[in-house]
């Protein structure tokens, strides 16, 4: 049988998994996918950890002894993602060992309320560092306006950072900037670089969910025909301006001091339109050194079907080029659909962070009523 994540992983694709929960680990599903699927890194968000904290019964032992203890529903959140975190971390181990520290990386982001306040995303960056101490964590910082001096501030303090929600190109090349003065900065505070970590999350799918229902709703037969070519041409431009970035003077001498380049990694990589291959925005975005993210349902799916047809990245620029300016003849503003993408994701993750808290706060108080209930007791 062909091994079609081994393909994808010798092209130099990373094979991530964007999915973690207690359930995963505690039943060894996630260890199995490390030894048996070529998975080497792990991502998390808010909305994940809401969906895995709804299995009350995974975390019901956690949440009495956080009852008991009297913590506040913030403090219990992040006790319990990062105690998931610290675990995948364990897990991943391998992973990280045999990349040299490239890869076998588990994200934890920070409260994506703090994702437009500066000082508050680098305090909280240095407590989930704290917290987790793990070297194969990677704290995933919005790439907000106010993120960007948040990712080189965090990675200043020798701290490894996944930056995510990217949508457009110009903010990458800032991502990137902010990515290169962080290790200029960590340098000169004494910290060693071949430790320190980075991704640069570019989003995908939502890109073309924004940009196809605009396409819809201006109706041309010039604009249906460009559904479905946004994203993967957005992104692969983002590669070229990585390539761009990483061949520089000032990217050199960081690398003679040991420093890792910070890799694209693909996100969003689940298909939302039923019209299109399950595998699309894996087999579309194949190029050295880049990480793709993926729902296990992708992996599955790009393990039974999937095509691995060397470098489609590359040999694509023109290609993308005029995409977008065929996108843009059309009437789409490509600059208004990445700002929109960007409010959207940052008011989803709120939402799902403030669900998540809501959630733990009254597990935390049944448990609480459960364990002050005498009845209770005596009936034990």
């Amino acid at each position: 049988m062909t091994d079609r994540l081994a393909e994808l992983s010798a092209a130099g694709v990373a094979v991530w998994l964007d999915d973690l929960s207690r359930v995963r680990l505690s039943s060894g599903g996630l260890d199995q996918m490390r030894r048996e699927q070529h998975l080497v890194g792990v991502t998390t968000n808010p909305t994940i950890f809401a969906k895995a904290l709804a299995d009350a019964d995974a975390y019901d032992a956690q949440v009495r002894e956080l009852a008991a203890q009297g913590v506040t529903v913030e403090e219990a959140v992040r006790l319990m993602t990062g105690y998931d975190v610290r675990w995948a971390c364990d897990v991943m181990r391998p992973a990280y060992d045999a990349s040299g520290g490239v890869d076998g990386r588990i994200s934890i982001e920070v409260d994506p309320r703090k994702a437009h306040q500066t000082e508050k995303t680098i305090a909280e960056a240095k407590t989930l560092w704290w917290l987790v101490d793990r070297p194969n964590l990677f704290i995933k910082i919005p790439a907000t306006k106010a993120g960007l001096p948040a990712i080189t501030a965090t990675l200043a303090a020798g701290i490894s950072v996944n930056v995510t929600l990217i949508f457009s190109l110009e903010r990458y090349r800032a991502v990137m900037d902010a990515f290169m003065s962080g290790l200029e900065q960590a340098k000169e505070n004494g910290h060693d670089l071949t430790k320190i970590g980075s991704v640069a999350s570019f989003f995908v799918s939502r890109v073309d969910t924004e940009v196809d229902k605009r396409l819809d709703k201006i109706g041309s037969d010039e604009a249906k025909a460009l559904k479905g070519k946004a994203a993967i041409a957005n992104a692969q431009l983002a590669y070229e301006a990585y390539t761009e970035a990483f061949a520089t003077d000032r990217w050199q001498a960081l690398a003679d001091a040991g420093a890792h380049p910070q890799r694209p990694l693909w996100a969003s990589t689940s298909t939302k339109n039923p019209d299109f291959p399950d595998t699309i925005y894996v087999e579309q975005l194949i190029a050295p050194g880049t990480v793709n993210t993926m729902p296990e349902s992708v992996i599955t799916a790009y393990a039974d079907h999937g095509e691995t047809k060397g470098d489609t990245v590359t040999t694509a620029y023109d290609a993308a080029r005029q995409a977008m300016s065929d996108l843009a003849a059309v009437g789409v503003d490509m600059a208004d659909v990445v700002q929109v993408l960007e409010d959207e994701g940052v008011e989803k993750f709120e939402s799902s962070w403030v669900e998540l808290l809501e959630d733990v706060d009254k597990s935390l108080k049944a448990a609480a009523q459960g364990a002050g209930n005498p009845s209770d007791a005596a009936a034990k």
